[in-house]
């Protein structure tokens, strides 16, 4: 058994050899509890089963995460961290609303083949939201966000449409796994996609066709990349832009 899981790191090590055994144990508890989690669902997830899963003594799992609420929220970020691993990024695709289509279809992939871990991801209001790698994951998605309004085809505010979409996603995925296998219909997912992109998207660029909003919108992207304007010019230019975006 390891020294972390003895509760005696500091004993013949240094601090930073310490540290990675610290870590080292931390990561093989989170893992244990997403196995658990996984193959036998929440409930099998107590401190008890995880301990032994892991090899370390009950109260190893109190020093490290505080409390069971302060694993699972370890293990949420666990769970960020792989679903941010099958993402797919694409700095310049073709078409910025496919490329939402595919991300959004990669979402809901990703919760059916991991339900449990899925629902306690995002079933749970702020779960693991967080961890650097929601915080990556949410920079993937406003990077979409930004190349669609970049494109003039964002219909609406940016975190507005942030939210849209996950919204969509969460529900898409967790009524999936509420309903009956009998009752599963793909119609629903595509369904509920589609909804998405017509409510967040244009068909056509906006900029094109009258609407002021629109075309502030597609400005508002675009003007943190020019260089003729000074700071402060930048800044009241952007808030005239913001409420021409909202109020049109």
């Amino acid at each position: 058994m390891d020294d972390e899981a003895r509760g005696d790191t500091d004993v013949g090590t240094g601090p930073e050899r310490a540290g990675g055994a610290r870590e080292l144990t931390r990561q093989r508890i989170v893992e244990a509890a997403a196995d658990l989690l996984t193959r036998q669902g929440r409930d099998a997830v107590t401190t008890r089963a995880v301990a032994a899963a892991a090899g370390v003594q009950a109260p190893v799992i109190y020093r490290l995460f505080g409390d069971k609420d302060g694993l699972l929220e370890a293990v949420a970020g666990h769970g960020y961290a792989a679903f941010l691993a099958a993402k797919h990024q694409d700095a310049a695709p073709d078409d910025p609303v496919e490329d939402l289509r595919a991300g959004w279809n990669i979402a809901v992939e990703f919760g059916l083949a991991n339900p449990e871990l899925f629902t306690l991801m995002y079933g749970d209001p702020g779960r693991g939201t967080t961890s650097a790698a929601f915080q990556a994951g949410m920079r993937i998605l406003r990077g979409r966000i930004r190349r669609i309004a970049a494109a003039g085809r964002l219909r609406v505010d940016e975190e507005l449409a942030a939210a849209l979409i996950h919204a969509t996603t969460r529900g898409a995925v967790l009524t999936w796994l509420s309903l009956p296998e009998s009752q599963r219909d793909p119609a629903l997912l595509t369904t509920m996609r589609e909804s998405m992109v017509a409510a967040v998207t244009y068909e056509e660029p906006a900029v094109r066709e009258p609407g002021l909003a629109a075309a502030a919108r597609a400005m508002r992207v675009l003007l943190p990349g020019q260089t003729t304007l000074s700071d402060a010019e930048e800044h009241l230019l952007g808030e005239w832009l913001g409420r021409l975006a909202a109020n049109g």
